[in-house]
């Protein structure tokens, strides 16, 4: 990562964690904050990241050029924290879809079909798995996916080689493996001229994958 990459992920952090500021500011802050990814996350999808600028940003939230440098310090900081926040709304309805599952191998699958589902959203394939490697770098994109959807991913293989499921030595290869093949899926998906029944295609496709992991 460069160091003006890194200047400007401490300066988003910094401010939307409020530090130095008094609790009614840290409020305001905060505020400002998530009203800027929202109409970010929204550019960042339509246009891309390319055809986004911080004087768009800041005139279609209300706020100035200088107030978006503010609380993201860049351009390239503003879209960090886009990619952030989609990857962890993913990983929330990843997570949502598995708990709800009877078992750990159901909350495995359904939650493999969510993450495929959830490609559906021009956000997650544009801002997540275009834009995103090309802009932040392969090493910044694969910090936010191992802390998101792909932890979740990692940790319920880990659970079910521990319990016999899957044979031992397989969880992290599986783990690797199973999400190029989703992301995969969802790119493919997405520019596909009849989604719905190409989605239900790679979700049967999913399940062979799955199932060939299952010993018993």
């Amino acid at each position: 990562m460069c160091l003006h990459h890194t200047h400007t992920l401490r300066t988003y952090q910094w401010v939307s964690e409020g530090v130095g500021l008094s609790p009614s500011k840290k409020e305001q802050t905060a505020t400002t904050t998530r009203a800027l990814l929202a109409v970010a996350v929204e550019m960042f999808a339509d246009r891309g990241y390319g055809a986004v600028g911080l004087d768009d940003v800041a005139r279609q939230s209300g706020l100035t050029r200088g107030a978006v440098y503010h609380h993201f310090g860049s351009k390239a900081g503003l879209f960090d924290a886009v990619v952030e926040q989609v990857q962890r709304e993913v990983a929330e309805r990843v997570g949502h879809a598995a708990a709800a599952a009877g078992n750990l191998w159901d909350a495995l699958v359904v939650g493999c079909h969510e993450f495929v589902r959830a490609g559906s959203d021009r956000r997650v394939h544009r801002i997540m798995l275009i834009d995103a490697p090309a802009v932040l770098g392969w090493q910044r994109w694969r910090e936010l996916d191992a802390a998101n959807s792909g932890r979740l991913l990692q940790e319920v293989l880990d659970e079910l080689q521990a319990e016999g499921t899957i044979a031992p030595g397989l969880a992290e290869p599986a783990a690797h493996l199973l999400s190029g093949a989703m992301n995969e899926a969802v790119l493919w998906v997405a520019q596909s001229e009849v989604p719905g029944r190409d989605r239900e295609s790679a979700l049967a496709t999913l399940d062979h994958l799955l199932g060939s992991l299952r010993q018993r």
